[in-house]
C-alpha cells in the first residue's frame, strides 16, 4: 500500500481509518470523552445550587448544602405533600359518599324485590267463566314465544354490551386513577433518605488566609485548609466534618490523630464514630463519586 493509500475512498472495503474519519465528520458511532474540571462539582459547593456555600450545612450522610437552599427545598416538599394529602382526602370522601349512595340504592332494590314477592303471594279471585280462556291464551303465547329464534335476543344483548365510539351512551369511558396515600417524610435529594431541619449540622471551613475577603477567597483555586494540619483541601482530598465544632479536617488527620483519643481538637469535646461525618466528594451525572471521569455518548450507528 502506498503512502496515500489509507486516504483512498474508492476501495471495496470500508477501512477503520475511513470509519473514524466519517465518525468525526458526521457524528456516528460511540465517543468516549474525558470530562474536564468544569463538569465536576467542587467539594465546598452546594448539591442543589452548585455554587460555593455562604452558610454551609451538612446532613448526617455527608452531603453539603447551602442552608437557604435546603430549607427552601424542605418547605417546598412539605407544601407538595400537603397538596397530595388534600387530594387524597378528597378522593377518600368521594369514595365514601359513592359507597353510601350504592348502599342506599341496594337497600331500595331489596325493598322493591320484597314488595313484588309479597304482591305475588296475595290470592286473586278466580272467575270460572274466563279462567279457561286465560289459560288458552297463555299457552298460545308461550308456544309463539318458543317458536321465535333465540339468536335475535342474543344478538341484541351482544350489540348492547359492545362499546361504541359513535353512540354517546355506548362510548367507553376512562375511570380516574386512584391516588395512593402520600408519605409525610421529606427525603434528601441526594441520598433519598429522610431529612429533618434539626439534623442539619453547621459547617465551618477554615480559610487559607483569614485576611482575604469572600470575593477574593472564591477567586482562588485553593480556598480552604484542614482545621488541624493546615493541609490544603480539594476534590481529590477526602474530608470529614466533626459534629460538635463543625470543623472540616482531612480523612488522614482523622485516621492518624483524632481516632486515637476520640477528642475534638478544636473544642475538646469527646467524639463517637457517629460524630465523624465523611464529606461526600463532588460528582456528576456521568460519574457518581467523581473518581471515574469518563463518559460515553452513544450515537446512531451508520448502516453499511
Amino acid at each position: 500500500m502506498t503512502r496515500h493509500g489509507k486516504n483512498c475512498t474508492a476501495g471495496a472495503v470500508y477501512t477503520y481509518h475511513e470509519k473514524r474519519k466519517d465518525t468525526a465528520a458526521s457524528g456516528y458511532g460511540t465517543q468516549s470523552i474525558r470530562l474536564g474540571k468544569d463538569a465536576i462539582k467542587d467539594f465546598d459547593c452546594c448539591c442543589l445550587s452548585l455554587q460555593p456555600c455562604r452558610d454551609p450545612v451538612v446532613t448526617p450522610d455527608g452531603y453539603l448544602y447551602e442552608k437557604q437552599a435546603i430549607l427552601e427545598y424542605i418547605l417546598h416538599q412539605k407544601t407538595e405533600i400537603a397538596k397530595k394529602m388534600k387530594a387524597y382526602e378528597k378522593q377518600k370522601q368521594a369514595q365514601k359518599s359513592s359507597m353510601q349512595v350504592e348502599s342506599k340504592s341496594e337497600e331500595r332494590q331489596r325493598v322493591e324485590r320484597f314488595k313484588s314477592s309479597e304482591n305475588s303471594i296475595v290470592s286473586k279471585p278466580i272467575n270460572p267463566f274466563t279462567s279457561g280462556q286465560n289459560k288458552d291464551s297463555e299457552t298460545s303465547r308461550s308456544q309463539r314465544s318458543s317458536g321465535e329464534p333465540s339468536t335475535v335476543a342474543s344478538a341484541a344483548t351482544s350489540s348492547q354490551s359492545l362499546p361504541s365510539f359513535w353512540i354517546p351512551s355506548l362510548t367507553p369511558e376512562a375511570k380516574p386513577t386512584l391516588l395512593k396515600k402520600p408519605s409525610k417524610v421529606v427525603l434528601c435529594p441526594m441520598s433519598g433518605r429522610p431529612i429533618k431541619m434539626n439534623e442539619l449540622i453547621t459547617v465551618r471551613f477554615t480559610p487559607i488566609d483569614p485576611s482575604l475577603e469572600r470575593v477574593a477567597l472564591l477567586n482562588r483555586q485553593e480556598r480552604y485548609v484542614c482545621a488541624v494540619t493546615r493541609d490544603v483541601l480539594g476534590n481529590s482530598v477526602p474530608c470529614s466534618v466533626l459534629r460538635p465544632s463543625g470543623s472540616v479536617v482531612t480523612q488522614e488527620c482523622v485516621e492518624k490523630l483524632i481516632k486515637k483519643d476520640l477528642t475534638d481538637p478544636v473544642t475538646g469535646d469527646k467524639l463517637t464514630d457517629k460524630d465523624i461525618i465523611p464529606l461526600q466528594r463532588g460528582g456528576t451525572g456521568f460519574a457518581a463519586s467523581g473518581v471515574d471521569l469518563s463518559a460515553k455518548e452513544a450515537r446512531p450507528v451508520m448502516q453499511v
